[in-house]
Protein backbone atom coordinates (compact mmCIF):
# COMPACT_ATOMS: atom_id res chain seq x y z
CA UNK A 1 0.00 0.00 0.00
CA UNK A 2 2.74 2.73 1.07
CA UNK A 3 5.05 1.70 -1.88
CA UNK A 4 1.68 2.18 -4.54
CA UNK A 5 0.95 5.50 -2.70
CA UNK A 6 4.78 6.18 -2.98
CA UNK A 7 4.79 5.15 -6.96
CA UNK A 8 1.42 7.47 -7.49
CA UNK A 9 3.28 10.59 -6.23
CA UNK A 10 6.21 9.86 -7.71
CA UNK A 11 4.58 9.50 -10.68
CA UNK A 12 3.15 13.11 -10.35
CA UNK A 13 5.52 14.58 -9.47
CA UNK A 14 8.38 13.41 -12.08
CA UNK A 15 6.28 11.14 -14.84
CA UNK A 16 5.29 13.55 -17.96
CA UNK A 17 2.51 15.78 -17.41
CA UNK A 18 2.79 17.12 -20.77
CA UNK A 19 4.49 15.36 -23.79
CA UNK A 20 5.33 17.35 -27.23
CA UNK A 21 5.66 15.29 -29.68
CA UNK A 22 9.15 15.19 -32.31
CA UNK A 23 10.01 13.76 -35.24
CA UNK A 24 9.88 10.16 -35.88
CA UNK A 25 7.18 9.45 -33.40
CA UNK A 26 8.69 10.15 -30.13
CA UNK A 27 8.02 12.77 -27.85
CA UNK A 28 9.28 15.23 -25.11
CA UNK A 29 8.04 14.42 -22.09
CA UNK A 30 7.72 17.48 -19.35
CA UNK A 31 7.03 16.42 -15.47
CA UNK A 32 5.93 19.03 -12.80
CA UNK A 33 9.44 19.21 -11.40
CA UNK A 34 10.86 20.37 -15.27
CA UNK A 35 7.86 22.74 -15.58
CA UNK A 36 8.75 24.54 -12.22
CA UNK A 37 12.20 24.05 -11.48
CA UNK A 38 13.39 25.29 -15.12
CA UNK A 39 11.35 28.27 -15.56
CA UNK A 40 12.12 29.33 -11.95
CA UNK A 41 15.81 29.12 -12.69
CA UNK A 42 15.70 31.32 -15.77
CA UNK A 43 13.95 34.03 -14.12
CA UNK A 44 16.13 34.37 -11.05
CA UNK A 45 19.09 34.55 -13.21
CA UNK A 46 17.28 37.17 -15.13
CA UNK A 47 15.83 39.12 -12.36
CA UNK A 48 19.38 38.55 -10.05
CA UNK A 49 20.88 39.57 -13.82
CA UNK A 50 22.98 36.79 -14.36
CA UNK A 51 23.95 36.35 -11.00
CA UNK A 52 26.22 33.15 -11.28
CA UNK A 53 28.17 34.96 -14.02
CA UNK A 54 28.52 38.10 -12.69
CA UNK A 55 29.29 37.95 -9.44
CA UNK A 56 31.02 34.55 -9.84
CA UNK A 57 34.58 36.72 -7.86
CA UNK A 58 32.07 37.90 -4.75
CA UNK A 59 30.91 34.22 -4.64
CA UNK A 60 34.39 33.29 -3.84
CA UNK A 61 34.90 36.74 -1.88
CA UNK A 62 32.10 35.93 -0.10
CA UNK A 63 33.41 32.38 1.14
CA UNK A 64 36.26 33.75 3.34
CA UNK A 65 34.53 36.71 4.83
CA UNK A 66 35.86 36.99 8.95
CA UNK A 67 32.81 37.20 11.07
CA UNK A 68 33.33 36.93 15.22
CA UNK A 69 31.91 33.30 16.28
CA UNK A 70 28.17 34.12 18.22
CA UNK A 71 28.25 31.24 20.13
CA UNK A 72 27.49 28.05 18.75
CA UNK A 73 26.75 29.43 15.44
CA UNK A 74 28.64 28.64 12.40
CA UNK A 75 30.47 30.85 9.62
CA UNK A 76 29.38 31.02 6.45
CA UNK A 77 32.27 28.92 5.09
CA UNK A 78 30.84 26.11 7.68
CA UNK A 79 27.72 26.03 6.27
CA UNK A 80 28.85 25.66 2.68
CA UNK A 81 31.00 22.59 4.33
CA UNK A 82 27.39 21.48 5.87
CA UNK A 83 25.41 22.04 2.32
CA UNK A 84 28.59 20.23 -0.11
CA UNK A 85 28.51 17.40 2.57
CA UNK A 86 25.36 16.38 0.93
CA UNK A 87 25.81 17.91 -2.93
CA UNK A 88 29.47 16.77 -3.26
CA UNK A 89 27.82 13.23 -1.73
CA UNK A 90 25.63 10.58 -3.50
CA UNK A 91 24.44 12.87 -6.15
CA UNK A 92 28.03 12.85 -7.49
CA UNK A 93 28.73 9.47 -7.45
CA UNK A 94 25.32 7.75 -7.34
CA UNK A 95 23.38 9.99 -8.84
CA UNK A 96 25.43 11.24 -11.98
CA UNK A 97 25.84 7.63 -13.02
CA UNK A 98 22.12 7.21 -12.54
CA UNK A 99 21.60 9.68 -15.10
CA UNK A 100 23.94 8.42 -17.17
CA UNK A 101 22.76 5.26 -16.75
CA UNK A 102 18.95 6.11 -17.54
CA UNK A 103 19.81 8.82 -19.74
CA UNK A 104 22.84 8.50 -21.84
CA UNK A 105 25.50 11.12 -21.98
CA UNK A 106 23.26 14.14 -23.15
CA UNK A 107 21.87 14.22 -19.39
CA UNK A 108 25.05 15.34 -18.52
CA UNK A 109 24.61 18.63 -20.21
CA UNK A 110 21.04 18.89 -18.78
CA UNK A 111 22.72 18.07 -15.45
CA UNK A 112 25.13 21.41 -16.25
CA UNK A 113 22.02 23.47 -17.72
CA UNK A 114 19.98 23.12 -14.30
CA UNK A 115 23.18 23.90 -12.19
CA UNK A 116 23.95 27.00 -13.93
CA UNK A 117 20.30 28.42 -13.67
CA UNK A 118 20.19 26.69 -10.26
CA UNK A 119 22.37 28.68 -8.93
CA UNK A 120 20.37 31.88 -8.80
CA UNK A 121 17.57 29.74 -7.18
CA UNK A 122 20.14 28.75 -4.36
CA UNK A 123 21.04 32.29 -3.97
CA UNK A 124 17.77 33.38 -3.13
CA UNK A 125 16.53 30.49 -1.04
CA UNK A 126 19.82 30.68 1.27
CA UNK A 127 19.30 34.51 1.56
CA UNK A 128 15.62 34.30 2.89
CA UNK A 129 16.89 31.36 5.21
CA UNK A 130 19.55 34.25 6.44
CA UNK A 131 16.90 36.88 6.93
CA UNK A 132 13.91 34.75 8.74
CA UNK A 133 16.41 33.23 10.71
CA UNK A 134 16.09 32.12 14.68
CA UNK A 135 17.75 31.46 17.63
CA UNK A 136 18.21 27.81 18.06
CA UNK A 137 17.86 26.97 22.07
CA UNK A 138 18.70 23.41 21.69
CA UNK A 139 22.07 23.43 19.73
CA UNK A 140 22.68 26.89 19.46
CA UNK A 141 23.45 29.44 17.55
CA UNK A 142 20.59 29.74 14.80
CA UNK A 143 18.38 27.90 12.81
CA UNK A 144 16.05 27.83 10.36
CA UNK A 145 15.57 27.09 6.35
CA UNK A 146 11.74 27.29 4.34
CA UNK A 147 9.77 25.77 6.78
CA UNK A 148 10.49 28.64 8.94
CA UNK A 149 10.55 31.89 6.04
CA UNK A 150 6.79 29.77 4.71
CA UNK A 151 5.88 30.25 8.18
CA UNK A 152 6.25 33.73 8.56
CA UNK A 153 4.95 34.67 5.24
CA UNK A 154 1.72 32.93 5.71
CA UNK A 155 1.32 34.63 9.20
CA UNK A 156 1.98 38.19 7.72
CA UNK A 157 -0.42 37.27 4.80
CA UNK A 158 -2.86 36.49 7.65
CA UNK A 159 -2.73 39.62 9.34
CA UNK A 160 0.11 39.15 11.22
CA UNK A 161 -1.46 36.97 14.16
CA UNK A 162 1.03 34.36 15.77
CA UNK A 163 0.34 30.92 15.10
CA UNK A 164 1.76 27.82 16.00
CA UNK A 165 1.80 26.11 12.72
CA UNK A 166 1.18 27.25 8.77
CA UNK A 167 -0.37 24.00 6.68
CA UNK A 168 2.07 24.90 3.89
CA UNK A 169 5.17 25.05 6.46
CA UNK A 170 4.30 21.62 8.01
CA UNK A 171 4.28 19.91 4.72
CA UNK A 172 7.37 21.14 3.29
CA UNK A 173 8.86 20.25 6.84
CA UNK A 174 7.23 16.57 6.67
CA UNK A 175 8.71 16.26 2.96
CA UNK A 176 12.10 17.50 4.27
CA UNK A 177 11.83 14.39 6.50
CA UNK A 178 10.57 12.31 4.20
CA UNK A 179 13.14 13.09 1.50
CA UNK A 180 16.04 12.06 4.12
CA UNK A 181 14.91 8.98 5.12
CA UNK A 182 14.47 7.59 1.64
CA UNK A 183 18.05 9.79 1.04
CA UNK A 184 19.36 7.37 4.04
CA UNK A 185 18.39 4.03 2.64
CA UNK A 186 19.97 5.09 -0.72
CA UNK A 187 23.06 5.73 1.18
CA UNK A 188 23.26 2.33 2.81
CA UNK A 189 22.30 0.29 -0.27
CA UNK A 190 24.95 1.98 -2.35
CA UNK A 191 27.73 1.81 -0.12
CA UNK A 192 26.93 -2.51 0.90
CA UNK A 193 26.44 -2.97 -2.96
CA UNK A 194 29.97 -1.28 -3.68
CA UNK A 195 31.95 -2.99 -0.83
CA UNK A 196 30.52 -6.58 -2.18
CA UNK A 197 31.83 -5.79 -5.54
CA UNK A 198 35.57 -4.48 -3.74
CA UNK A 199 36.04 -6.42 -0.90
CA UNK A 200 33.41 -9.35 -1.24
CA UNK A 201 32.17 -8.11 1.90
CA UNK A 202 28.50 -9.22 2.89
CA UNK A 203 26.23 -6.18 3.20
CA UNK A 204 25.28 -6.90 6.58
CA UNK A 205 28.84 -6.12 7.91
CA UNK A 206 29.57 -3.01 5.92
CA UNK A 207 26.38 -1.72 6.83
CA UNK A 208 26.65 -2.23 10.43
CA UNK A 209 29.69 -0.78 10.48
CA UNK A 210 28.03 2.57 8.32
CA UNK A 211 25.28 2.73 11.05
CA UNK A 212 27.57 2.37 14.58
CA UNK A 213 29.95 5.02 12.93
CA UNK A 214 27.35 7.19 11.93
CA UNK A 215 25.54 7.34 15.40
CA UNK A 216 28.39 7.66 16.99
CA UNK A 217 28.56 11.21 15.38
CA UNK A 218 24.77 12.20 14.98
CA UNK A 219 23.57 11.43 18.56
CA UNK A 220 26.29 13.92 19.93
CA UNK A 221 25.43 17.22 20.34
CA UNK A 222 27.62 19.31 18.10
CA UNK A 223 29.59 16.66 16.54
CA UNK A 224 28.16 17.39 13.11
CA UNK A 225 29.80 20.57 12.25
CA UNK A 226 33.45 19.60 13.60
CA UNK A 227 33.29 16.50 11.47
CA UNK A 228 32.42 18.20 8.19
CA UNK A 229 34.78 20.43 8.97
CA UNK A 230 37.63 17.54 8.63
CA UNK A 231 35.93 15.07 6.31
CA UNK A 232 34.67 17.02 3.31
CA UNK A 233 37.59 18.87 2.48
CA UNK A 234 40.04 15.78 2.44
CA UNK A 235 37.53 13.22 0.27
CA UNK A 236 36.29 16.30 -2.34
CA UNK A 237 40.37 16.93 -2.26
CA UNK A 238 41.02 13.21 -3.14
CA UNK A 239 38.14 12.45 -5.55
CA UNK A 240 38.79 15.54 -7.46
CA UNK A 241 42.58 15.42 -8.04
CA UNK A 242 42.35 11.34 -8.76
CA UNK A 243 39.74 12.03 -11.59
CA UNK A 244 41.52 15.26 -12.77
CA UNK A 245 44.82 12.72 -13.19
CA UNK A 246 42.64 10.65 -14.83
CA UNK A 247 41.07 13.42 -17.30
CA UNK A 248 44.50 14.81 -17.93
CA UNK A 249 45.67 10.97 -19.13
CA UNK A 250 43.30 10.83 -21.41
CA UNK A 251 43.09 14.31 -22.43
CA UNK A 252 43.11 13.79 -26.10
CA UNK A 253 39.50 11.80 -26.15
CA UNK A 254 37.97 14.95 -24.04
CA UNK A 255 37.10 17.15 -26.70
CA UNK A 256 34.97 13.56 -28.14
CA UNK A 257 33.41 13.40 -24.97
CA UNK A 258 31.80 16.87 -24.95
CA UNK A 259 31.12 15.77 -28.58
CA UNK A 260 29.69 13.19 -27.17
CA UNK A 261 27.82 14.91 -24.43
CA UNK A 262 26.11 17.21 -26.87
CA UNK A 263 24.94 15.14 -29.68
CA UNK A 264 23.27 13.15 -27.36
CA UNK A 265 22.07 16.38 -25.47
CA UNK A 266 20.37 17.12 -28.99
CA UNK A 267 20.75 14.79 -30.87
CA UNK A 268 18.58 13.43 -33.58
CA UNK A 269 19.14 9.94 -33.08
CA UNK A 270 17.76 10.25 -29.46
CA UNK A 271 14.66 12.36 -31.00
CA UNK A 272 13.72 9.63 -33.31
CA UNK A 273 13.76 6.86 -30.73
CA UNK A 274 12.00 8.67 -28.60
CA UNK A 275 14.58 9.03 -26.31
CA UNK A 276 14.86 12.78 -25.95
CA UNK A 277 12.78 13.45 -22.97
CA UNK A 278 14.80 10.21 -20.84
CA UNK A 279 17.61 12.53 -21.78
CA UNK A 280 16.13 15.84 -20.40
CA UNK A 281 14.18 14.24 -17.74
CA UNK A 282 16.99 12.03 -15.79
CA UNK A 283 19.04 14.90 -16.44
CA UNK A 284 17.32 17.44 -14.59
CA UNK A 285 16.13 14.47 -12.15
CA UNK A 286 19.29 13.87 -11.16
CA UNK A 287 20.87 16.95 -11.14
CA UNK A 288 18.50 18.34 -8.74
CA UNK A 289 19.21 15.46 -6.24
CA UNK A 290 22.34 16.79 -6.84
CA UNK A 291 22.81 20.14 -6.18
CA UNK A 292 19.52 20.46 -4.34
CA UNK A 293 18.41 24.09 -5.90
CA UNK A 294 15.08 24.83 -5.15
CA UNK A 295 14.47 21.51 -3.44
CA UNK A 296 15.01 23.91 -0.13
CA UNK A 297 17.41 21.26 1.30
CA UNK A 298 20.47 23.73 1.87
CA UNK A 299 19.11 26.65 3.15
CA UNK A 300 18.93 24.76 6.80
CA UNK A 301 22.18 24.70 6.58
CA UNK A 302 22.84 28.81 4.96
CA UNK A 303 20.09 29.84 7.95
CA UNK A 304 23.02 28.34 10.65
CA UNK A 305 25.64 30.75 9.50
CA UNK A 306 26.79 33.87 11.22
CA UNK A 307 27.39 36.13 8.75
CA UNK A 308 28.38 39.86 8.15
CA UNK A 309 25.53 40.35 5.34
CA UNK A 310 22.48 37.54 4.44
CA UNK A 311 23.63 38.48 0.29
CA UNK A 312 26.93 36.79 1.38
CA UNK A 313 25.53 33.38 2.39
CA UNK A 314 23.09 33.46 -0.54
CA UNK A 315 26.22 33.86 -2.49
CA UNK A 316 28.38 31.28 -0.99
CA UNK A 317 25.90 28.83 -1.52
CA UNK A 318 25.11 29.65 -5.08
CA UNK A 319 28.75 29.15 -5.46
CA UNK A 320 28.18 25.20 -3.70
CA UNK A 321 25.96 24.54 -6.25
CA UNK A 322 28.73 25.36 -8.97
CA UNK A 323 31.36 23.34 -7.33
CA UNK A 324 28.91 19.91 -6.91
CA UNK A 325 27.70 20.08 -10.15
CA UNK A 326 29.80 21.96 -12.91
CA UNK A 327 33.20 20.86 -11.48
CA UNK A 328 32.78 17.32 -9.01
CA UNK A 329 29.70 15.87 -10.59
CA UNK A 330 31.49 16.41 -14.48
CA UNK A 331 34.27 14.73 -13.37
CA UNK A 332 32.40 11.79 -12.19
CA UNK A 333 30.48 12.02 -16.08
CA UNK A 334 34.33 12.12 -17.60
CA UNK A 335 35.41 8.91 -16.15
CA UNK A 336 32.48 7.49 -17.33
CA UNK A 337 32.40 8.50 -20.60
CA UNK A 338 36.10 8.34 -21.15
CA UNK A 339 35.19 4.27 -21.41
CA UNK A 340 34.94 2.89 -24.53
CA UNK A 341 31.01 1.72 -24.10
CA UNK A 342 30.87 -1.75 -25.77
CA UNK A 343 32.68 -2.05 -21.76
CA UNK A 344 30.00 -0.44 -20.07
CA UNK A 345 26.74 -1.60 -22.00
CA UNK A 346 24.41 -2.89 -20.16
CA UNK A 347 25.98 -1.95 -16.31
CA UNK A 348 24.05 0.81 -14.48
CA UNK A 349 24.77 2.20 -10.81
CA UNK A 350 27.70 1.14 -9.14
CA UNK A 351 28.98 -1.38 -11.30
CA UNK A 352 28.93 0.84 -14.06
CA UNK A 353 31.28 3.24 -11.87
CA UNK A 354 33.09 0.74 -10.62
CA UNK A 355 33.88 -0.90 -13.78
CA UNK A 356 34.56 2.38 -15.26
CA UNK A 357 37.30 3.12 -12.68
CA UNK A 358 38.67 -0.57 -13.14
CA UNK A 359 39.43 0.31 -17.04
CA UNK A 360 41.18 3.15 -15.65
CA UNK A 361 43.35 2.16 -13.17
CA UNK A 362 42.62 -1.89 -12.79
CA UNK A 363 41.42 -3.08 -9.63
CA UNK A 364 42.74 0.14 -7.08
CA UNK A 365 39.88 1.73 -8.65
CA UNK A 366 37.20 -0.27 -7.76
CA UNK A 367 38.69 0.14 -4.48
CA UNK A 368 38.84 3.49 -4.36
CA UNK A 369 35.55 4.38 -5.70
CA UNK A 370 34.34 1.88 -2.68
CA UNK A 371 36.28 3.96 -0.07
CA UNK A 372 34.71 7.10 -1.62
CA UNK A 373 31.88 5.83 -1.45
CA UNK A 374 31.52 5.14 2.07
CA UNK A 375 33.26 8.53 2.74
CA UNK A 376 30.67 10.87 0.27
CA UNK A 377 27.96 8.63 1.87
CA UNK A 378 28.96 9.12 5.90
CA UNK A 379 29.09 13.04 5.26
CA UNK A 380 25.71 13.18 3.07
CA UNK A 381 24.12 11.71 6.05
CA UNK A 382 25.67 13.54 8.60
CA UNK A 383 24.79 16.94 6.53
CA UNK A 384 21.29 15.40 5.97
CA UNK A 385 20.46 15.06 9.92
CA UNK A 386 21.95 18.30 10.54
CA UNK A 387 19.22 19.87 7.79
CA UNK A 388 16.51 17.77 10.22
CA UNK A 389 17.02 20.06 12.91
CA UNK A 390 15.46 22.53 11.68
CA UNK A 391 12.22 20.67 10.31
CA UNK A 392 12.03 18.83 13.42
CA UNK A 393 12.03 21.95 15.93
CA UNK A 394 9.65 22.91 13.63
CA UNK A 395 7.11 20.72 13.58
CA UNK A 396 7.69 19.23 17.43
CA UNK A 397 9.13 21.93 19.21
CA UNK A 398 12.78 22.51 20.67
CA UNK A 399 12.95 19.24 22.80
CA UNK A 400 15.68 16.53 22.62
CA UNK A 401 13.20 13.95 22.67
CA UNK A 402 12.10 14.25 19.39
CA UNK A 403 15.46 15.32 17.72
CA UNK A 404 16.51 11.88 18.89
CA UNK A 405 13.68 10.47 18.01
CA UNK A 406 14.01 11.28 14.22
CA UNK A 407 18.16 10.39 14.36
CA UNK A 408 16.94 7.21 15.52
CA UNK A 409 14.50 6.65 12.81
CA UNK A 410 16.94 7.37 10.28
CA UNK A 411 19.87 5.11 11.25
CA UNK A 412 17.05 2.49 11.10
CA UNK A 413 16.25 3.44 7.71
CA UNK A 414 20.51 3.62 6.81
CA UNK A 415 20.50 -0.15 8.61
CA UNK A 416 17.44 -1.47 6.50
CA UNK A 417 18.22 0.05 3.17
CA UNK A 418 21.65 -1.57 3.32
CA UNK A 419 20.26 -4.94 3.42
CA UNK A 420 17.48 -5.18 0.80
CA UNK A 421 17.74 -3.29 -2.78
CA UNK A 422 14.41 -1.94 -2.51
CA UNK A 423 13.35 -0.59 -5.65
CA UNK A 424 11.65 2.51 -4.34
CA UNK A 425 14.23 3.86 -2.76
CA UNK A 426 15.26 6.09 -5.26
CA UNK A 427 11.50 6.77 -5.34
CA UNK A 428 11.43 7.63 -1.88
CA UNK A 429 14.17 9.97 -1.68
CA UNK A 430 12.65 11.29 -5.35
CA UNK A 431 9.12 11.48 -3.76
CA UNK A 432 10.37 13.91 -0.87
CA UNK A 433 12.99 16.14 -2.96
CA UNK A 434 9.80 16.64 -5.18
CA UNK A 435 7.50 17.56 -2.96
CA UNK A 436 9.91 20.22 -0.65
CA UNK A 437 10.79 21.72 -4.25
CA UNK A 438 7.09 21.88 -5.26
CA UNK A 439 6.40 24.23 -1.50
CA UNK A 440 9.39 25.85 -1.29
CA UNK A 441 8.91 27.68 -4.73
CA UNK A 442 5.25 28.40 -3.90
CA UNK A 443 6.74 31.03 -1.68
CA UNK A 444 10.01 31.83 -3.47
CA UNK A 445 8.05 33.74 -6.05
CA UNK A 446 6.13 35.59 -3.52
CA UNK A 447 9.42 36.82 -1.17
CA UNK A 448 12.06 36.76 -4.09
CA UNK A 449 11.59 40.95 -3.86
CA UNK A 450 13.51 40.62 -0.12
CA UNK A 451 16.19 38.53 -1.03
CA UNK A 452 16.71 40.66 -4.34
CA UNK A 453 16.99 43.41 -1.79
CA UNK A 454 19.49 41.92 0.24
CA UNK A 455 21.24 41.37 -3.07
CA UNK A 456 21.07 45.38 -4.32
CA UNK A 457 22.04 46.24 -0.49
CA UNK A 458 25.38 44.06 -0.74
CA UNK A 459 26.41 45.35 -3.51
CA UNK A 460 26.09 49.15 -2.86
CA UNK A 461 27.80 48.13 0.33
CA UNK A 462 30.68 45.89 -0.92
CA UNK A 463 31.01 47.59 -4.53
CA UNK A 464 31.81 51.35 -2.73
CA UNK A 465 34.68 49.70 -0.52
Amino acid sequence: MIIKLIEAVYGFLWGDLITIPLPGGGGLGLSLLVLLLIPTGIYFTLRTRFLPIRMFPDMIHAMTEKKERDGSAISTFQALVVSTATRVGMGNLVGVVAAISAGGAGAVFWMWLTAIIGSSTAFIEATLAQLYKEKDPLYGGYRGGPAYYIHHYIERKRGGAPRRYSILAVLFALSGLICWCGISQVISNSVASSFQNAFHIPPIYSTLILVVLAAVIVLRKNATVKVLDVLVPIMAACYFIMTVFLILLNLDQIPAVFSRIFSEAFGLRQIAAGGFGAVVMNGVKRGLFSNEAGSGSAPCAAAAANTNHPAAVGLVQALGVFIDTIVICSCTAFIILLVPEEITAGLAGMDLMQAAMNYHVGGFGVVFIAVILWLFSFSTFIGILFYARSNVAYLFGDNWASQTAYKVLALIMLFIGGLAAYTFVWDLGDVGVGLMTVFNLAILFPLSGEALASLRDYENTYKKK
